[in-house]
């Protein structure tokens, strides 16, 4: 388009191709893109791990310059004038460069120079951004003691400092809680709204997708469609279907589903499985499920989510299994094998976990679910022994967390909230370490890690640093380091963060045939449909237990007349919200008492 680009246009790529070095090939992030976005609008960059979509970001603001191609930011050359559009646009990436040792006010301060706002106009944008942000109350604290959904925000109040006409976003929700996405995402319709600013935004959540004026849906660097969200989904228009049983969990009616004849996808929601058919019409019960009786299926409407599955997804029969992991544990019964009891945890005189109770059997799928700060991975710590407990008791597997944590991890898997292998290290270096810190030599160690190479499909990345590995290659191999040992319990704390929806399926599959093999697991997570994959849950808040029981009983609890299909998120979002104004906040007067 060039020159002549309409000005109606915030953003323009015309057959933009990037490549890195890929030793003696050159790797394509970008291979000749083209798109336009309109103003005033919000457009979704969607896409599998590795599609591309922080390079487009990143050239969209000219941080980056393409090997081909023309790229116009509101009518600005992005090659030609890189400066000028990084002055134009706001851009908060993954991982928003926040000074953890500056205070909240001091980030604003830093950031407003950087950017060159005019000090009259400081005060009253700072006013503005912080009610907006709710973040009013906490100007003087260190931005370090910030949690994560308030960190996100400030950062987008440092992106929006400007009041650019273009704000890229990329990943800004990741690792954030529901409640705090949801205040994320009114911030940004605001700034659509009153500012008229046009917004691109990249998630891993493809319900935030679905909120989209359009998207752009991105794979292996090529764009494959843009459009809004209605028509992609309204591809796989009589190809989605509920399904539900007696007598079967919904976990494994799940794992039967997902290898029936015809299955595409097959996804736990609520109290029943969703599938996506490869072909249109509604398939018959003794087909999908000849063993089984009361079948009921029932075609639903299709969403995004669907579209991106049935566009993007091969069928992998291997991904829900793990062949090889020879455990032989006896899950029968109600043997407790975690045993948590007014357990509390003291920074100073800061209470980040106080008085919670709770007990795992074994072959369960526990969660523990909360808002960001509200001391699930403080918890996970004690459990693993890798924190010590202030108070209370805790026991793994009969071992007392107080005075046997050396004995108590030998039976324990932990995979970290963030990645947390070694990046300079290979992959195979990387499992060779983890065997042998587990204490496993020779031929044994020889095969664990051949099993994990084959198990997790990391054999064409064994000689790759694990810090350049794409993000859901980074959590096989840490999934994989974890089960090294074949532990009988596993503690995930958000495993999944940040990772597409293909890379959670496998996931789950994963841990699905864990739990199924009498795996007993502890998992946080961000994702409230992931809850529907545990036996039983907690949420916290503030440190403490809000709630305990099954996803159908917390479900339950958001039930009503106006809302009589509550979904998980539903039910978290209600919990937290009906929690007293300032209930929990004295958690300093509390430990004094």
């Amino acid at each position: 388009m060039g020159a002549s680009m309409k000005h109606d246009v915030a953003l323009s790529f015309r057959d933009v191709r990037q490549t890195f070095s890929g030793g003696e090939h050159a790797l394509y992030a970008l291979d000749g893109v083209s798109f336009d976005i309109a103003p005033g609008r919000v457009t979704g960059l969607i896409g599998p791990d590795g599609a591309g979509k922080t390079t487009l970001m990143r050239l969209a603001c000219g941080l980056l310059r393409p090997a081909a191609g023309e790229i116009r930011v509101q009518g600005l050359d992005a090659v030609a004038e890189p400066l000028a559009v990084q002055s134009a646009v706001g851009y908060m990436p993954q991982r928003f460069g926040l000074y953890e040792d500056l205070s909240v006010q001091e980030n604003l301060d830093l950031y407003a120079e950087l950017q060159g706002l005019p000090a009259e106009k400081r005060t009253a944008r700072y006013d503005e951004l912080l009610h907006m942000t709710g973040l009013t109350p906490f100007t003087a604290r260190l931005a370090g003691r910030l949690s994560g959904g308030m960190k996100q925000k400030l950062g987008l109040a440092c992106a929006l400092l400007r009041a650019p006409r273009l704000l890229l976003l990329d990943e800004p929700t990741v690792g954030v809680d529901p409640l705090s996405r949801r205040e994320l995402w009114a911030i940004v319709y605001r700034q659509v709204q009153a500012q008229g600013m046009s917004v691109l935004l990249s998630t891993a959540y493809l319900d935030e997708a679905e909120r989209c004026d359009e998207v752009l849906l991105l794979h292996q660097g090529k764009l494959l469609g843009q459009g809004p969200p209605a028509d992609f989904s309204a591809e796989v228009q009589g190809r989605t279907f509920q399904v539900s049983a007696a007598d079967i969990s919904q976990r494994r009616l799940q794992t039967r589903l997902s290898q029936a004849p015809g299955v595409l996808d097959a996804l736990v929601e609520g109290e029943t499985v969703r599938l996506v058919m490869q072909q249109t019409g509604e398939p018959a019960a003794p087909d999908l499920l000849p063993d089984l009786n009361d079948v009921c299926i029932r075609s639903v409407a299709p969403r995004f989510e669907d579209a991106f599955v049935a566009r993007l997804k091969i069928r992998h029969a291997a991904a829900a299994t793990l062949g090889g992991l020879n455990l032989h544990i006896d899950a029968s019964g109600d043997e407790e094998v975690i045993r948590v009891h007014g357990l509390v945890r003291r920074f100073g005189d800061f209470i980040a976990v106080n008085d919670v109770s709770f007990s795992v059997c074994r072959g369960e799928i526990f969660g523990l679910l909360g808002a960001n700060g509200a001391g699930k991975t403080t918890t996970f710590r004690m459990l693993c022994g890798l924190l010590p407990a202030s108070g209370g008791e805790l026991s793994v597997v009969g071992h007392d967390l107080h005075s046997a944590r050396a004995e108590a991890r030998r039976h324990i898997g932990y995979m970290a909230q963030k990645f947390s292998l070694y990046g300079d290290l290979s992959v195979l270096q990387n499992l060779r370490f983890f065997a042998s810190s587990y204490g496993l030599r020779g031929r044994v160690q020889d095969e664990r890690v051949q099993w994990a190479l084959d198990t997790f499909e990391l054999a064409d990345y064994h000689e790759a640093n694990a810090r350049d590995l794409p993000l859901g290659y980074k959590q096989r191999l840490s999934f994989a380091a974890a089960l090294m040992h074949e532990p009988e319990i596993l503690f995930l704390d958000e495993p999944t963060s940040g990772v597409d929806p293909l890379a959670r399926r496998e996931f789950w599959a994963r841990t699905n045939a864990l739990a199924e093999a009498g795996v007993t697991v502890l998992v946080t997570t961000h994702f409230m449909e992931e809850a529907n994959y545990c036996d039983r849950l907690v949420i916290m808040a503030e440190g403490t237990v809000l709630a305990e029981g099954t996803p159908r009983e917390m479900k339950a609890r958001a039930r009503s007349a106006d809302h009589p299909d509550p979904t998980m998120e539903d039910a978290f979002i209600q919990l937290i919200e009906q929690r007293e104004p300032g209930e929990g906040k004295g958690r300093k007067k509390d430990e004094k008492k």
